[in-house]
């Protein structure tokens, strides 16, 4: 196993974290953990020096911290650095952080969590303004000084500006876990945020380094540019040693299924440091990029030169979501997202077609043109037009 410094903290973590929140299940029931087989899978990785796990509140179902409790008995808490993450939607008061962390310490059968996260801050009222009024990082502060949070983080789902304000916000952080990947260059925190971050002398943590499994299962198109110039690495193998090729990533998770994906993953990990990257897989791994941008819908690169819109609705997000079905296959998760979870007066079917945003576009997109097209796939279900 490979290591690395964990920002400004003074240890050594793995390059590989195991992350807890795709365990094996029984039924197909996600909140119905198979124990035997995690248990396992889990020890099995620390056994071969994977010294760092996340969990949070609520995977599989508020099960994911007992699970981890379960398997870090018999020694094993004291070889791994456990992290878990505060449930900002859940607190309204600090006595709220009180009562989650004292249940999360107990599920997790530990004195102390090494990393506490807040989980998944963003620049919506209810997310890092809403943490920030209530003092929620001077309640961390002392929750540290009574032993029982090692330190403080926070993982994150916004655009870049965001991300730079919540780092810059508070002094006491000491990693940030962001959403990156080959794919997410310009998205998110970016590659600008993994930088500005570690300049800072937080730990990166990544999470979703195969863009939630999108870039296992390549398109036959884009499978087709990676054989082709590709050589003998895997494109799974490729993208995760593009992340450890970049010195600011401490450390990639990996949500993990099966002991194939342990020991997969295990393999990658050791061969971060002996089989970097060549010229030529890096060449590949941009034909890669620029198949997958080439099967987008909308020529957008998230400017947000066309924002803010006067009717409030959010052209980029809502082109990112359509972009992301036609890209990958899978129109599934941008349609749920849009219909169940995104906020309806920031949707595409609110544009009233004023073209005020059309005169900011950097791409000349007929943005008002595209936005019944956008809710037709995604809020009626419609297929993508050929």
């Amino acid at each position: 196993m490979q290591y690395r410094p964990f920002g400004k903290l003074g240890w050594q973590a793995s390059v590989l974290g195991f992350g807890c929140a795709r365990f094996p299940v029984v039924d197909k029931e996600y909140a119905h953990i198979d124990e035997t087989a995690a248990i396992g899978m889990l020890r099995a990785a620390i056994d071969a020096g994977v010294n760092y796990l996340d969990s949070a509140y609520n995977y599989h179902g508020e099960n994911s911290e007992r699970l981890v409790g379960k398997a870090l008995q018999d020694g094993y808490r004291a070889r791994v650095k456990v992290a878990t993450k505060l449930p900002c939607w859940l607190v309204n008061s600090l006595e709220d952080c009180d009562r989650l962390l004292a249940e999360q310490l107990e599920r997790l059968q530990t004195d102390q969590i090494d990393v506490y996260l807040l989980h998944g801050l963003n620049g919506h009222p209810n997310g890092w303004p809403k943490m920030r009024d209530l003092g929620v990082v001077e309640w961390a502060e002392r929750q540290i000084a009574a032993g029982k949070i090692g330190c403080m983080g926070f993982s994150f789902h916004d655009r870049y500006s965001v991300f730079q304000e919540i780092v810059d916000a508070y002094d006491g952080w000491s990693m940030c876990q962001v959403q990156y990947n080959l794919m997410d260059v310009d998205t998110q925190a970016g590659t600008k945020g993994v930088q500005y971050a570690a300049a800072k002398g937080l730990a990166v943590v990544v999470m979703e380094p195969l863009l939630g499994g999108q870039l296992a299962n390549l398109p036959p198109v884009v499978q087709q540019v990676w054989d082709k110039a590709g050589g003998e690495r895997t494109h799974v193998d490729a993208a995760l040693q593009w992340l450890w090729d970049q010195p600011e990533v401490s450390v990639v998770l990996s949500g993990m299924s099966t002991m194939e994906h342990v020991e997969q993953n295990l393999a990658s990990a050791d061969a971060s440091s002996t089989r970097p990257l060549s010229d030529e897989e890096r060449a590949a791994i941009e034909g890669v990029r620029e198949a997958f941008q080439a099967k987008r819908g909308i020529p957008c690169t998230q400017c947000r030169y066309c924002m803010p819109c006067p009717n409030g609705v959010d052209i980029p997000f809502n082109f990112y979501l359509y972009n992301f079905g036609k890209m990958y296959d899978r129109a599934s998760y941008p349609r749920m997202f849009y219909r169940d979870t995104m906020d309806p007066s920031i949707r595409a079917d609110v544009c009233i077609a004023c073209r005020e945003c059309e005169e900011r576009c950097t791409q000349q997109i007929a943005i008002s043109e595209w936005m019944p097209t956008v809710h037709a796939v995604l809020g009626e279900g419609k297929d993508y037009p050929q």
